[in-house]
């Protein structure tokens, strides 16, 4: 009992060091500042009409939905874990199974909007009758079932190995709690490598076919189809991050039993490599580089001080 006593103690004195303190509030300025950012553009999207009926806006803005909700969740669970806070099991798993369907759904809205960017480069004429409310309704629905197969699968498979005991227990949450067996640790490795495998092979198609069509496009719009080529391009390198993510349940588990310490430092380096920097590139591709969006965008964040004086210098004109 004594010695169980001291591992504890000794345990939050290892969490309460003072560079994983600092490294602690860094991360909650990073994260409260991309919640600032993300949700500037959520209100822009909400407050211009004319983003409403664009299918790349509305993905978008969904994006920028699920990469909020994925930062806080994951940061809810980092505090967590840092200051060792215990949690009724069942609302653990209710929790990883919402982290784990948003973590999916994150790199299969990239997929889905590079799609609509070769739709839209590659077949002009008829983007209008596929970019469809009905189309983009289905389109959704494709994309939350799809999220949720891996969340579903590891919630299926640890009921049923899992004795009704636990699950009425205090854990420490993390999303590596619900992988029981090594089993179920492999095939969910399994799902997300076939869900990676195909990912990656629709994003080259837009990209070989985006390739093509700048090549045989006319001088006017070689410029809007290079763009879409780069958009592809940073979209790639943000899906190879979020794929990433997928594997750090699997970097992190050894350290679990091991030191606790240790663990939070991975967790910690984890978090900012592959949670937090790639939702930081969705405000750069669409919010700062699309023209329409980043003058609304601009608007709102200084309070219509733009437009203000805008018509300020045409009076005085």
């Amino acid at each position: 009992m004594q010695s169980s006593q001291v591992n504890i103690s000794s345990k939050s004195e290892l969490l309460m060091d003072a560079p994983m303190f600092v490294k602690m509030m860094l991360m909650q300025a990073l994260v409260g500042f991309f919640l600032y950012v993300n949700c500037l553009m959520i209100f822009t999207f909400l407050k211009k009409e004319v983003f409403w009926e664009d299918t790349r806006y509305i993905l978008f803005a969904q994006m920028l939905f699920v990469d909020s909700a994925v930062m806080v969740l994951t940061d809810v669970l980092l505090i967590g874990s840092f200051y060792q806070l215990r949690i009724h099991m069942i609302s653990c798993i209710i929790m990883c199974v919402v982290v784990s369907t948003l973590t999916c759904c994150s790199p299969l809205t990239l997929v889905a909007m590079c799609l609509e960017r070769y739709v839209a480069i590659c077949m002009p004429l008829r983007h209008a009758n596929i970019s469809t409310s009905r189309t983009r309704f289905f389109g959704f629905l494709i994309i939350w079932s799809i999220s949720s197969i891996t969340a579903l699968f590891t919630f299926i498979a640890y009921l049923s190995v899992v004795r009704p005991g636990p699950l009425f227990s205090y854990v420490i949450c993390g999303l590596e709690i619900m992988l029981e067996k090594e089993w179920q640790a492999q095939a969910r490795a399994v799902i997300l490598l076939v869900f990676f495998l195909l990912m990656i092979i629709i994003i080259v198609f837009t990209y070989i076919k985006i390739m093509i069509a700048a090549r045989a496009a006319s001088s006017e719009k070689k410029n809007s189809t290079n763009k879409s080529l780069r958009t592809v391009l940073l979209h790639a390198f943000q899906l190879f991050l979020c794929i990433m993510q997928f594997l750090t349940p699997y970097i992190e588990m050894p350290f679990w039993k091991l030191d606790v310490k240790v663990f939070n430092n991975v967790r910690y380096t984890n978090l900012v490599v592959f949670i937090i920097a790639p939702r930081c590139l969705s405000p750069l591709i669409y919010g700062l580089r699309d023209e329409k969006f980043f003058a609304g965008l601009r608007h709102y964040a200084m309070c219509g001080l733009t437009s203000l004086s805008q018509r300020r210098s045409v009076n005085r004109k």
